[in-house]
């Protein structure tokens, strides 16, 4: 499927594939199991968010009156990142063995260079001798210029009622 510029295309005179899309979550997806996470924090457009609700809630919900485990904007999410590449971080210290998998990528809307994004995830994360497992879906918002991709909003909604037995969320999603 290829999409093209025009009224309702991505950039002016610029022609985007799916694959492309594909690609770009590819790559969030492997930069975050090598733990590059200086370089997952480059995708971020300044003045771009993260957000991961409580298990179970709906795309709707919203940060100011929903419990959200992570609700970081730009500032915020630097600081996190940060904490987490520290050796001091005891919950990432040392680091969980991630394996992302990324499917069912859609283009949901695009227009004037910004486009909305979903896909469908898996992820293994092995750590102190257990393996758990979180399946949920992403949201983007990302923008479209100069040939690159840069993230304005992510939204992980985990598919799942509760967290239990993993009980905890250390790693980002």
């Amino acid at each position: 499927m290829s999409l093209t510029s025009g009224k309702s295309g991505l950039a002016s005179g610029a022609e985007l594939d799916h694959r492309e899309i594909e690609a770009f979550l590819y790559e969030e997806a492997a930069m975050l199991d090598e733990w590059r996470l200086d370089d997952w924090f480059a995708l971020f457009q300044e003045g771009g968010s993260y957000e991961v609700p409580q298990a179970g809630a709906s795309d709707e919900a919203n940060s100011s009156t929903n419990l959200f485990y992570i609700s970081d904007n730009y500032f915020r999410l630097r600081h996190r990142v940060e904490r987490l590449k520290k050796r001091g971080n005891h919950s990432e210290w040392p680091r969980s063995i991630c394996s992302r998998m990324i499917g069912n990528v859609r283009l949901l809307d695009h227009d004037e260079g910004i486009c909305k994004v979903a896909s469908r995830f898996i992820t293994h994360r092995s750590k102190n001798d257990v393996t758990d497992m979180f399946c949920g879906h992403h949201l983007y918002t990302l923008s479209f210029a100069s040939g690159n991709f840069k993230i304005m909003a992510k939204r992980t909604q985990i598919d799942m009622n509760t967290l239990r037995p993993q009980g905890r969320i250390s790693i980002i999603v």
